[in-house]
């Protein structure tokens, strides 16, 4: 008998009512049962008597006898009426569905033990749908004064599984498989944090007897659930820094040196010389490199992948930097070309607009090795382009990318190229341990020198005036604006309406020919966007107006003011991005919210994190409080964290110990084949045969 057995093995549970429980909960066998958790408790430590009841809506439980029972007529139908009294007086329990059955059942004079939601109506009380037990029935139970409500659906409800009948097939479980738990951690794990059994747990996180036994039970889940998802993440970076080769750059020479002495358009600020390092110590010492880089917009990502790559060059190897759109693999190339100008080293961008004449030549070059960088979209993975050596990929805001696309690239050359994985979304530390605990992970966290912050402030839609003034101000200075609206799927229709009525607003308020105004919206064809982007860049225009096609890429450092219209409709990390534009000059920048005013709590939050602070973590932190997880990732990555009892979020500092836990282990035992690994040992194999993980992480 073991807990894999499907859940048609409870008594009970029909082959059909399996299959819904399957598609509306995920639950298939006795353990995935076990390990579905309650999500509230309803406290039945108390019984009250009937004259001590207060008129308010709360759950009550009273034990009494049903002295009679009658059918009341309504409007609609008849309602059932029992008289339900205690020793103190008495009240009424009233059905007004299935009552005939419920009429049947009723035992008068009985003593039963009564649980639900008070009514008061009249100065009388009354329950309604009343939950019933017979006391001597009562008596025989598994007594939990806490009792568990599980998740449910519609679908679950209306074809009859009650919370009551999730209760007793979890009951039926934890009975008939409690002596035969195994332990999962090992006993001195469970003696340095006092965690309760694994068996003890189960049984108080679905029936605690009161809430310092559930809190205990719930720690004890949520420090195993992590532990083992670190130590899945942690092994598998090992066998990743052991088993699997690396190309060596052991040579730091000419390419590396002359530009760094020569050609860096300033100097590398401590935190970026911090991240060389580490990068260049990965490179050399023969494993393969799997790295995560995070760095705020402006931070100087860019500088410290083109050194990497120039590593590889270095070292007779050729280098890719694949970007998600092509904008901003046009701008990685622009940006790129122009610090490499007076160095000999070819360089070249790929994306689905390059011509077929061009293509073929970019191939040919690849495949004779005189194509040094290589810059482009997904048109880099295709089988098509083969590189001569490929030594280092570099993939900037991979969230974008999928698991499989990502993999595509570890096939370019006979040993997997380095990796180095680039995002200016700062992804708290928590998530990071969790989603990228398999990655090294580097931070440039400083600004290079010379950038003032950008200053933040919110006003609402009435001071319109005074922010058009504040324009006109900055552009006689000979400043550009954005003006930035949002469009979201759902309400697109009314957002183009929006953007266009405010063209037109500013179009009236700044006329031609004092002032050129851009404008770049999703319904443009492509050359015509680009060609109102460069009339920017090169500042034939004052003002770009825009929806949020502009977040990623565009590097305008003339351009000082953002101003984000309906600022209240985006999330914290697209107002972190966008405000990321300005700020790239010397000039003093400015980033104004505009909101309505009605903002929801949630709304007032996001703005007044944005007005406080500029540090991307700070704000990635208040991001995942709001969002959770999932939204954070979006759903590529959300995958690995199919938490069943943990939360990243509310359980950080019990996460950051699992993590230190499992890297402890491993570093005494790294196959775990120490007798007092033995429990440890069981357990991880048995999730990684059916861990969803390794697909999730590339």
């Amino acid at each position: 008998m073991n807990l894999s057995y499907p859940i048609t093995y409870i008594k009970g549970i029909s082959v059909q009512r399996a299959a819904l429980m399957y598609t509306e909960l995920g639950i298939k066998t006795c353990n995935d049962l076990l390990n579905f958790f309650p999500f509230r408790y309803i406290d039945k430590t108390a019984f009250y008597a009937i004259k001590d009841l207060q008129p308010n809506s709360s759950e009550v439980q009273i034990v009494g006898k049903i002295t009679r029972v009658k059918s009341v007529a309504q409007k609609r139908g008849s309602r059932l009426v029992a008289t339900f009294q205690d020793a103190t007086g008495s009240m009424e329990l009233v059905w007004f569905k299935g009552q005939k059955w419920i009429k049947d059942s009723l035992k008068i004079n009985e003593p039963y033990v009564v649980y639900g939601k008070l009514n008061h109506y009249n100065g009388n009380f009354s329950i309604p749908h009343p939950e019933l037990e017979l006391v001597t029935e009562y008596k025989k139970k598994l007594q939990s004064k806490m009792q568990p409500v599980y998740p449910s659906t519609e679908r679950l409800v209306n074809s009859g599984v009650s919370n009551k009948l999730m209760r007793s097939y979890v009951q039926y479980v934890l009975q008939q498989f409690f002596e035969v738990f195994t332990e999962t951690l090992s006993q001195e794990i469970i003696d340095d944090f006092k965690l309760m059994s694994k068996r003890d747990a189960l049984l108080n996180a679905h029936f605690p007897k009161n809430q310092e036994n559930l809190a205990q039970a719930q720690n004890r889940l949520k420090f195993e659930e992590l532990f083992f998802i670190q130590l899945q993440l942690l092994r598998k970076k090992l066998i990743n820094k052991t088993k699997i080769k690396g190309f060596v750059f052991e040579n730091v020479s000419d390419y590396f040196n002359t530009f760094y002495k020569d050609h860096l358009p300033f100097d590398l600020t401590n935190a970026q010389k911090r991240v060389l390092k580490e990068i260049r110590k990965d490179v050399a010492s023969g494993a393969h490199m799997n790295r995560l880089l995070q760095g705020d917009v402006g931070s100087g990502k860019t500088i410290v992948a083109l050194l990497s790559m120039l590593l590889a060059v270095d070292n007779g190897f050729q280098a890719t930097i694949m970007a998600p759109t092509e904008i901003l693999a046009t701008q990685h190339y622009h940006a790129i070309s122009e610090m490499l100008k007076d160095m000999d080293i070819n360089i070249d961008l790929l994306t689905g607009s390059v011509r077929i004449k061009k293509r073929r030549e970019i191939h040919a070059n690849l495949e004779d090795g005189t194509l040094h960088i290589l810059i482009g979209t997904h048109a880099l993975l295709e089988d098509k382009v083969k590189f001569k050596n490929l030594g280092i990929a570099i993939i900037d805001e991979q969230h974008r990318f999928g698991v499989a696309q990502r993999a595509k690239l570890w096939t370019k050359n006979s040993l997997p190229p380095h990796i180095l994985v680039m995002t200016a979304t700062p992804i708290p530390r928590t998530l990071a341990m969790s989603v990228y605990g398999d990655l090294d992970i580097s931070v440039i966290d400083e600004l290079p020198p010379g950038r003032k912050e950008v200053k933040t402030v919110h006003r609402f839609d009435k001071n319109r005036l005074s922010v058009f003034k504040f324009m006109r101000d900055e552009i006689e200075k000979g400043r550009q604006v954005y003006v930035v609206y949002p469009l979201i799927q759902e309400s697109e229709a009314m957002d183009y309406k929006d953007l266009m009525d405010g063209y037109e607003s500013i179009s009236r308020d700044f006329p031609t020919p004092k002032y050129q105004i851009s404008i770049v919206h999703g319904k443009m064809k492509p050359a015509d966007k680009e060609h109102e982007m460069q009339r920017f860049v090169k500042g034939e225009t004052q003002i770009m107006v825009a929806t949020t096609v502009i977040e990623v890429g565009v590097n305008v450092p003339n351009a000082s003011v953002m101003i984000i219209e309906s600022s209240e409709r985006f999330g914290l990390s697209q107002l972190h991005q966008l405000r990321g534009r300005v700020g790239r000059g010397a000039d003093q920048s400015y980033c104004i919210l505009l909101s309505s005013y009605k903002l929801s709590e949630e709304g007032k939050t996001r703005l007044k994190t944005m007005v406080d602070t500029t540090d991307g973590f700070k704000i990635a932190e208040v991001d995942l409080k709001l969002r959770g997880p999932g939204n954070l990732m979006g759903t590529q990555q959300s995958g690995v964290l199919n938490l069943k009892i943990a939360d990243v979020v509310k359980d950080s500092k019990i996460l950051v110990a699992a993590r230190n836990t499992a890297i402890a282990i491993l570093q005494e035992d790294g196959n775990l084949s120490k007798p007092e690994s033995k429990n440890i040992k069981t357990t991880y194999l048995e999730l990684s045969k059916n861990s969803k993980i390794w697909s999730n992480i590339s």
